[in-house]
């Protein structure tokens, strides 16, 4: 039995902040999961069930192989379907950091390039390597753009160099020098045996070897961006490069960077006061 002390309250137990979730495949909070991967063994029985056998491992109870398909005669490719019992606290995860500038319409990088630079910004891009996908430099660099915006091509203050795919280290360092380039843009689709990652970390010790008496990017050198799908999992220090775009990205975002990177802070803030001043006036 507790005996209280008159004028005393019990403690007050903190407030439960957890945000506990789990996936979600046929009805809330069912746990389902649905994951693809290929084994190299022929099609059939048995490789359903080393199929089973690894979703069991990676903790799916029950599964099922809802899809399997031939690749050649000895690999096959697994769809499996199944419940996985882990739970996470959403709560916990913190909120990724905001974007480091601010986002600008096309008429204000112009503005802020005419206003700092009094000629045009200079931007190469290429795919390096053996890559040939120009699906990403293109999206960037092209008038056509991406995701309803264009691309860089269209801004009248920008020149861009697109040297397409499969261009080598050196002949990108060369057309840089050559083009007196203020920024190099490489895009690297082709991830297998982390070969974007090997060619973009050789792209920017040849740079820097390059370059060997310059402060930073824009001082003695050009900007280093590189882009592609699966850059998440290491940092710009690590590759070397100034800056890193992941899947998604879009011109605006790019232009808005290499104004922020490349322009004093001041010619960003005229340019966006005249632009709104701009549309101000046209009211």
């Amino acid at each position: 039995m507790t005996v209280e002390t008159p004028g005393t309250q019990a403690p007050v137990q903190p407030a439960d902040t957890r945000q506990v979730i789990r996936p979600y495949g046929d009805t809330t909070g069912d746990g389902m999961v649905q994951m693809s991967f290929t084994l190299p063994i022929p099609a059939g029985k048995r490789a359903d069930a080393a199929a089973l056998q690894l979703a069991g491992k990676m903790g799916l109870d029950p599964a099922s192989v809802v899809h399997a398909k031939p690749m050649g005669p000895d690999f096959t490719f697994f769809i499996v379907y199944g419940r996985v019992g882990h739970l996470i606290d959403y709560a916990s995860i913190p909120v990724p950091e905001e974007r480091a500038y601010p986002l600008l319409s096309s008429q204000e990088v112009n503005l802020a390039i005419r206003g700092a630079l009094n000629r045009r910004l200079v931007v190469v891009g290429a795919c390096i390597g053996t890559d040939a996908h120009t699906v990403g430099i293109d999206a960037i660099l092209n008038v056509k753009g991406f995701a309803g915006e264009k691309g860089l091509e269209y801004y009248r203050e920008i020149q861009v160099v697109n040297m397409g795919a499969q261009v080598t280290v050196e002949e990108l360092v060369e057309r840089a020098k050559a083009e007196n380039a203020d920024a190099v843009l490489v895009s690297q689709v082709v991830t297998q045996k982390n070969a974007h990652l090997h060619n973009t970390k050789q792209t920017a010790a040849a740079f820097h070897a390059e370059y060997p008496t310059a402060v930073a990017a824009g001082m003695g050198r050009p900007l280093l961006v590189v882009g592609g799908p699966r850059f998440d999992t290491v940092t710009e220090e690590d590759l070397g490069v100034d800056r890193i775009f992941g899947k998604g990205t879009t011109p605006a975002e790019v232009a808005s960077y290499l104004v922020h990177a490349l322009l004093p802070g001041e010619a960003v803030r005229e340019a966006r006061q005249a632009d709104d001043d701009e549309g101000e006036d046209g009211r």
